[in-house]
């Protein structure tokens, strides 16, 4: 993995080979990022990675300047991994680690709102448990007002009758929907 734009870029992050991960590519990566560079400055932002692995897309956020950066992972490995990296980044003071359940996390809010919510979940999720987390995401109001939730999913995942969505993007093998609640 490597970091594609901002302070750290082409700054490459080499997990080991143990951690229960599936990164974003960089081509999907760097077309979403293409698409939130329109709606967003980055570096006015506050994140939260939902399923966060080895943080490619939380330290991709912090190296373009986003404000504030929150990664919840349940995986104790992938958890260690990026604490590691974001304190040899000199990150800590953007970047927050926190290992939990992600459907535990957002069933009830103690660290506010955010403006971008990104969420890639393990790739054998089906579609009730993507809605719930759009449905914890909404009825907890995780997201700022004009903020965005990005759910990074496979095709055989469909939300185009969600009232919610704005629009889903196709790259490859891999689809992200955006939702506004406002």
């Amino acid at each position: 993995m490597r970091i594609i734009s901002g302070s750290f870029r082409g700054k490459k992050i080499n997990a080991p080979a143990n951690l229960p991960v599936r990164p974003t590519t960089d081509f999907a990566k760097e077309a979403l990022f293409n698409v939130l560079n329109n709606h967003y400055d980055l570096d006015e932002i506050s994140v939260l990675d939902l399923f966060s692995g080895i943080g490619s897309i939380s330290l991709e956020f912090a190296s373009r300047g986003s404000q504030r950066v929150l990664s919840v992972d349940q995986d104790a490995g992938c958890v260690k991994f990026l604490s590691e990296t974001v304190k040899s980044m000199n990150l800590e003071e953007v970047v927050s680690v926190l290992r939990n359940d992600v459907f535990q996390f957002l069933k009830r809010n103690t660290q506010g709102s955010f403006d971008v919510i990104f969420a890639d979940p393990p790739f054998h999720f089906e579609q009730e448990e993507y809605d719930k987390i759009i449905e914890f995401v909404r009825d907890n109001d995780w997201l700022k007002p004009e903020g965005e939730l990005v759910l990074e999913h496979s095709s055989n995942i469909k939300f185009e009758d969600h009232p919610n969505l704005i629009q889903t993007r196709k790259y490859g093998n891999v689809n992200f929907s955006f939702f506004e609640f406002s």
